[in-house]
């Protein structure tokens, strides 16, 4: 069974729309800059990959992921035609963080704060009118974990169509976890780098319409073939390339294609050293005597990690990848780390060519691994 992408909304660093940020990173721009939530003189990180719209620089503000998802979920809806049934349609949100920041801002400066307003259902309700709200907390992979659970929603009749999105704001108490435990201090994301140090935290918002496949009327943008999710729960922090390569042949087998029919993969890729040489294990076992082998890359090199949507905002790319025969390169990617060598990883300049089917990772701590297969309208 497949599932079609009837409208994509997102907000990073690079861009407000899904197209600005899809042209950015084929033009190898990049979102890192100065750390601007708060004071870093006490952090040997200094950037982040954030969004530019407090109103007053230097000044955190509460409620910024809430104002994110608010704003994707009804472009996402008014786009596929849906804003006057968002009563019926279920909204799962993939998050890492929710409202954290919001918390700090609390305890810190006294900014008033309801118990209520640390999830996103009352918002979604009263300014949208959506009835219901279902959040999904697993780390990094939280995005494409709600997108699985919309698929079995439409497959099981509940219902017909599903709005996935995600959301997350750079929480001080996460940055400087990430700080303390990452030496010597990245400046930016450099995934698959021989010299890379690690993941500089990013902020975004992405929401999809997915609906069942044939059965509406409007735009069709990308096509869901499969998706598999599982936890092998083997390590705190390092992920298990053997529980990836699985979760990867599984999400072939549910979408009913094989290793030689993916053209590109959009990787996980968090420019971390454990994470990046797991997944790149796991790339060269499942795609073993495939010649010449899909395309590599990652996006995270210019919006950096935004946790919880960084699997759906992949997926994004990956869709408008497909669309336009273009797959964006990994930014200053210029000497690959060694245990990559036989991968066909997209350096300084995006690979062209007919594109028909993508492969979209996403990893979170603790073993969590969520793994997407779209293809070209």
């Amino acid at each position: 069974m497949s599932w079609d992408i009837a409208a994509m909304t997102a907000v990073t660093s690079l861009g407000s729309t899904p197209s600005q940020i899809y042209r950015a990173l084929c033009a190898g721009r990049t979102g890192v800059a100065p750390l601007r939530a708060f004071d870093g003189t006490n952090y040997r990180m200094r950037n982040a990959y954030e969004i530019d719209d407090r109103a007053e620089p230097g000044r955190d503000e509460p409620f910024r992921a809430t104002r994110w998802l608010v704003r994707a979920v009804d472009s996402a809806l008014d786009a596929a035609g849906l804003r006057e049934r968002a009563a019926d349609i279920p909204v799962l949100v993939g998050t890492t963080l929710r409202e954290s920041r919001s918390g700090e801002l609390w305890w810190r400066d006294g900014i008033p704060l309801a118990p209520a307003d640390l999830h996103f259902a009352r918002a979604l309700r009263e300014r949208l009118g959506v009835r219901r709200t279902e959040t999904v907390a697993s780390a990094c992979a939280a995005g494409l974990y709600a997108l699985g659970m919309a698929t079995d929603l439409i497959e099981s009749g509940t219902t017909d169509t599903v709005v996935v999105a995600a959301t997350d704001a750079i929480t001080e108490s996460a940055f400087g976890g990430f700080d303390r435990v990452q030496y010597p201090a990245p400046r930016e994301i450099q995934p698959f780098a021989a010299d890379r140090r690690g993941m500089v935290m990013g902020e975004g918002a992405v929401a999809l319409v997915v609906r069942k496949q044939g059965g509406h009327r409007g735009p069709v943008h990308g096509v869901l073939r499969g998706i598999e999710m599982n936890c092998d729960a083997s390590h705190h922090t390092v992920p298990d390339p053997v529980s990836l390569a699985r979760a990867i042949r599984q999400a072939h087998r549910r979408s009913g294609v094989a290793a030689a029919e993916v053209d590109f993969v959009i990787a996980h890729g968090s420019g971390t050293i454990h994470n990046d040489l797991a997944e790149t294990q796991a790339l060269r076992e499942v795609f073993a005597g495939v010649t010449p082998g899909p395309w590599i890359t990652s996006i995270k090199a210019g919006v950096g990690h935004i946790c919880g949507g960084s699997g759906l905002l992949s997926l994004v790319t990956a869709v408008l990848a497909l669309r336009d025969g273009v797959v964006p390169p990994i930014h200053g990617l210029t000497r690959p780390m060694p245990e990559a060598t036989g991968l066909r990883l997209v350096g300084e300049v995006p690979a062209t060519g007919a594109l028909r089917t993508a492969q979209i990772n996403a990893i979170g701590l603790g073993g969590i691994n969520a793994v997407a297969v779209v293809a070209a309208a």
